[in-house]
């Protein structure tokens, strides 16, 4: 390997694109074109960064095996950076294996932590626990290790754990720092910001308020009944009953829940339920339906009784009846979690993360676009969407559910 690659790589190492490509700018050469590419990435010309990476790997000679694999690690890492989740995961893992076989440690580390990253983002939560209870982070470089903490923090984030959670992201801040790279740096401050920005609001007896990640936590541990519309579930400590795929009965629950102790009219739940001001007796006929539903599933929980008036929840143990909703309510909030990120989205990978329809996810993006809140560019399967500014709540503890209407 000639000085000026050498250089190249020790540039990007560092975190220096605009350094690395001094050197190999107008080079065509294998190993030239695949540093010019990973620079690309790094100063987020995704689109260029994959075109060089996949002419670098025809380039190699098919003898070179380790430098081909080292490429489809890079161009799947440009694929994540882009949230193209639909990139061939056993290339990765044949890529994987070979350098391994070469006795390449540190990047086939890295593409094991691509592999968890993405299973991350798609809320595949006890696949990625497993896969990374198998991986030492010992004797890796500061930037791997990096990584490492900020995928435990990410599980702790997801499995409500929030001293565990604030644990590994402060060892991350100490990997960043001994790794030199301000991107990975910035990175682990904007994950440290999550824990402080509001994650969900509380609706109790008429009254609202914010809470912050911890503050979830301990509602979770209390004694009360918890209508959660952001998860699409009803529980009460360890015991929950999904309404996921069911919009009508989570409406239900939701107005019920807010009107506890008291009841709600019928005309009221027709009304929110099915979007209907009329109220005759085949509206009546069936609500009853949708009630009786609901009564079966919350059956483990509460009771839905029939008042004189409407219909009431009347919890079997708890002193508590909450609703847990989003800190911004919108018909496509889950959408704008995920855009929320700062990141370019493609429908394809959005319906991934959110495990319904890419045609449910269109509409939304559609609906969106319509009122101002997303843009996009490109078009075809290059097109992508993101979001003009951040709505304000932490994006990372969205928990990958199917759409309400979907």
């Amino acid at each position: 390997m000639d000085s000026l690659i050498t250089a190249a790589a020790r540039a990007l190492a560092a975190g220096d694109p605009l350094g690395a490509l001094d050197h190999v700018a107008l080079r065509d050469d294998a190993p030239a074109l695949a540093l010019r590419g990973i620079a690309m990435a790094q100063l987020g010309e995704f689109a260029r960064a994959k075109t060089l990476v996949r002419r670098a790997a025809r380039a190699f000679a098919p003898e070179e095996a380790l430098a081909r694999a080292r490429c489809v690690v890079a161009e799947a890492e440009i694929a994540f950076a882009s949230r193209d989740l639909g990139w061939p995961v056993k290339a990765l893992e044949a890529a994987r294996r070979a350098l391994e076989d070469h006795g390449d440690r540190v990047n086939a580390a890295h593409a094991r932590y691509l592999e968890i990253r993405r299973l991350l983002l798609i809320g595949r939560l006890d696949e990625v626990e497993q896969r990374l209870a198998g991986l030492d982070p010992r004797g890796l470089p500061p930037a791997l290790n990096t990584i490492h903490e900020l995928i435990v923090a990410g599980i702790a984030i997801r499995r409500l754990r929030t001293p565990d959670a604030r644990a590994a992201l402060a060892r991350a801040e100490h990997q960043a720092r001994c790794a030199g790279i301000a991107a990975l740096h910035a990175e682990v401050r904007s994950a440290v910001l999550l824990l402080d920005t509001p994650a969900a609001r509380l609706i109790c007896r008429g009254e609202e308020r914010l809470l912050l990640l911890d503050e979830i936590e301990g509602l979770l541990l209390s004694d009360a009944l918890i209508v959660d519309t952001r998860r699409f579930l009803v529980r009460d400590g360890l015991v929950q009953v999904s309404l996921a795929g069911r919009p009508v009965l989570l409406v239900l629950a939701r107005a019920l829940a807010h009107a506890w102790p008291g009841e709600v009219s019928r005309a009221a739940l027709i009304a929110r339920a099915f979007r209907l001001k009329l109220d005759d007796e085949s509206h009546r006929a069936r609500l009853r339906v949708e009630i009786g539903r609901l009564r079966t599933l919350l059956r483990p929980l509460a009771g839905v009784t029939a008042t004189q008036g409407g219909f009431t929840l009347v919890p079997h143990r708890s002193r508590e009846v909450v609703i847990l909703a989003w800190p911004v309510e919108h018909a496509h909030t889950a959408v704008l979690a995920l855009l929320a990120d700062g990141e370019s989205w493609s429908s394809s990978a959005l319906a991934l993360a959110l495990g319904c329809s890419q045609r449910t996810v269109q509409r939304a993006l559609e609906a969106l676009a319509a009122e101002g809140r997303v843009q996009s560019f490109g078009s075809g399967r290059a097109g992508r969407w993101v979001i003009p500014s951040v709505p304000g709540f932490a994006t990372t503890l969205l928990l990958p559910v199917p759409l309400a209407n979907d």
